[in-house]
């Protein structure tokens, strides 16, 4: 059994695979309760990835793993990579991976719907050109209100009309249907040059916006993990 790492500013996620069939996921609140829940678990290799803690600090909560894949920059993908900031997040790479396998030789579209919006375009299931990012919706609702006077902080939720007669409503109809239209025209214009394309959708709003989304789309939530898992199989002998 492979195990996959993915660990966020809030939460760590791991799923468990199968050479590249994922059998189960789970998320933990701290690496201290994944490294209880790890220690009675058969695993064969590891990868990790953080967001924005140091892999000494995951290594010395993880006492139960063992000479893991450290993801970086420079691990080798199984695609060509030819973004040309080092500062790319690892999680995006990591999507573009579960993609390629999951969707192999296709013009493919990921949109991660989580604290920012972030487009990964590979084309032909080989050659990762880049994408955009964007504020995520709950950013957007805080943007509004740290940044003005009088604005309230809105909670997410679905608002049919497009033009509202109050102010929660006119920021909900400015966010929500805002991300739907920018997804929306994003997709058309990737589309007109590299059709036919798969659109895939992930992250923590992605079921939020699913139904809300004209073009046909795959919903995949795990598919960080997935992505993590190619990369291990790519680069570990198994």
């Amino acid at each position: 059994m492979n195990l996959a790492i993915d660990v966020g500013n809030t939460k760590t996620k791991i799923g468990f695979f199968k050479e590249d069939q994922l059998d189960y996921s789970k998320t933990f609140d701290s690496l201290a309760e994944l490294n209880q829940f790890l220690g009675s678990k058969e695993i064969n290799s590891v990868i990790i990835s953080s967001v924005n803690t140091s892999y000494d600090e995951i290594l010395q909560e993880l006492k139960v793993v063992t000479n893991p894949l450290l993801l970086s920059n420079k691990t080798p993908f199984p695609f060509e990579n030819q973004y040309k900031s080092k500062t790319i997040g690892l999680d995006r790479l990591a999507a573009v991976a579960g993609v390629q396998v999951l969707y192999p030789n296709k013009n493919s579209l990921v949109v991660d719907l989580g604290t920012c919006i972030t487009y990964e375009f590979l084309e032909k299931g080989k050659i990762y050109l880049g994408g955009a990012i964007s504020p995520g919706m709950n950013m957007r609702f805080k943007s509004m209100h740290n940044f003005t006077a009088r604005l309230p902080l809105v909670k997410p939720e679905t608002v049919e009309n497009w033009i509202s007669d109050s102010t929660e409503g006119a920021m909900l109809s400015g966010v929500v249907h805002g991300i739907q239209a920018e997804i929306d025209a994003y997709i058309q214009e990737v589309e007109s040059k590299y059709a036919p394309l798969t659109v895939i959708i992930t992250g923590g709003d992605a079921k939020f916006f699913e139904s809300k989304i004209k073009a046909t789309i795959f919903a995949i939530p795990e598919l960080v993990l997935v992505g993590l898992n190619a990369i291990l199989r790519y680069n570990v002998p198994i």
